[in-house]
């Protein structure tokens, strides 16, 4: 199957080979570089995976989303909870004894369980993204009031999460957990097979946007972003469309939080508020969105950028950055992606013209 996926379409077949690659080099990470490293690039690559999910909303849909924060944290929260309920053990978690809960609520009863928590980590944010996607598209709320309504919708989650501290940590979040079913989160041995995890999850992740898109759903999903009511002439309800794949990015978007919880050790609502909702969207920009793997190339490289500049730069290192991203998108406008496709372009009609030249030569 391997090979036929690498020998099946001669026109693509060269693409084929360098991405095989790049996943080939992705799965030797491990041999060359510190476990703090490897740590680093398995919480870039969680957060790609929020990035393929908002590119298949944004990019082939043609909605933006400032509120991708909430579905990340969700299911971030999610994992966090199982952690510090294992961690507890018997006992309350310390910040409820400190706020004068006696009994554990009824809503972290599920999250004792470690496979319930999976589940829901991916679920409740899905679930939230169908029901706020089933009221605005229905009622036809897109483009800007879309935006700004999922911002409000940060600002509702954040501050309820902040005022219940007694339920969630409040400002501080969950933290205090070191273990996950018995393995140390912090063991090198550990780290390694998160990676293999996070890997396989944004390879699961890139596959199933890449089908959607090149599915019925996906083809209505970019004919509703470039013309809605042509799509309802000819019979398409475009609201289904579009609740499913926010639906999808949300899950998506809560997968990438229970990931990235197992690496960072913490989750409070600072992780899921307006700004890196907003950092979220500038991955995909800068990327380039509609390709699915720009938003890989973007989230990772963005944040990579963030690490290594801050340790550079610890004071500066935000307007290093800020003007690293307005020179990309001011010069770029398709991202990175775009930048590429056009050197390519450029060297495949150099390469045409050289060799035109030689065969009237000869």
């Amino acid at each position: 199957m391997v090979l036929k996926w690498l020998t099946g379409n001669p026109g693509s077949r060269s693409k084929r080979m360098m991405w095989s690659v790049v996943l080939l080099l992705m799965c030797m990470a491990p041999l060359f570089t510190t476990p703090f490293r490897l740590g680093l690039l398995t919480k870039f690559l969680a957060l790609a995976i929020l990035a393929v999910g908002l590119d298949l909303i944004w990019g082939y849909g043609g909605i933006l989303s400032l509120g991708h924060g909430v579905f990340f944290g969700l299911g971030a929260y999610a994992m966090a909870m199982y952690l510090k309920l294992d961690a507890s053990g018997a006992s309350l978690p310390d910040f409820m004894g400190w706020s004068g809960v006696t009994a554990l609520p009824w809503f972290w009863e599920p999250f004792r369980s470690f496979p319930a928590a999976l589940l829901l980590g991916m679920l409740l944010p899905a679930l939230l993204a169908l029901i706020l996607g089933f009221f605005t598209f229905r009622n036809r709320i897109v483009g800007v009031y879309f935006t700004i309504l999922t911002q409000a919708l940060v600002m509702i989650v954040v501050t309820l999460f902040v005022g219940k501290q007694e339920w969630t940590g409040g400002t501080n979040g969950l933290t205090g957990y070191n273990s996950i079913l018995g393995f140390n989160l912090n063991a090198p041995s550990t780290k390694i097979g998160l990676y293999f995890i996070t890997l396989a999850a944004l390879a699961g992740a890139y596959i199933l946007c890449r089908r959607i898109v090149n599915s019925r759903v996906g083809q209505v999903l970019e004919a509703s972003r470039d013309g809605e009511n042509r799509v309802r002439f000819l019979g398409f309800d475009p609201s289904r469309y579009k609740t499913f794949a926010f639906a999808v990015s949300g899950g998506l978007a809560g997968l990438a939080g229970m990931l990235f919880v197992l690496q960072v050790g913490i989750i409070s609502p600072s992780m899921m508020g307006i700004v890196p909702s907003i950092e979220m969207v500038l991955w995909v920009a800068l990327g380039g969105r509609g390709t699915l793997i720009g938003a890989i190339i973007g989230a990772v490289l963005l944040n990579a950028a963030k690490t290594g500049i801050s340790e550079a730069y610890p004071e500066g290192w935000l307007l290093v950055l800020g003007a690293l991203f307005v020179i990309v998108v001011v010069l770029m406008p398709k991202g990175l992606t775009g930048l590429w496709s056009k050197v390519a372009s450029s060297l495949s009609r150099r390469g045409g013209t050289v060799h035109a030249a030689v065969r009237e030569e000869s």
